[in-house]
């Protein structure tokens, strides 16, 4: 398997991993994306345990503003934290 072939099963594994577990297994619940923040990226966002931060970051990725994050709006975090990665290793920003 090739590199980029694990980053995205480790990206589909660890959405996977934290949804459902409060309802519907295909979305996130604000309290699921809270658990997935802190225990996966804890060290890289800082303030995941920081309520109106984890508020904000929900309320951006739902899009569609029905309340649960799904795979397609997952994605777009996925998407902020490699560029935010990339920007820092290459010095732009």
């Amino acid at each position: 398997m090739s590199n980029l072939q694990t980053a995205m099963a480790i990206i589909i594994s660890t959405f996977d991993k934290y949804s459902g577990k409060e309802g519907d297994k295909y979305t996130l619940s604000k309290g699921e994306l809270k658990e997935l923040l802190q225990s996966e990226l804890g060290e890289l966002l800082g303030k995941a345990n920081d309520k109106a931060a984890v508020d904000h970051i929900f309320k951006d990725l739902d899009s569609n503003q029905d309340n649960s994050v799904d795979f397609d709006e997952y994605g777009k975090l996925i998407f902020c934290l490699t560029r935010m990665c990339h920007e820092y290793f290459t010095g732009k920003k």
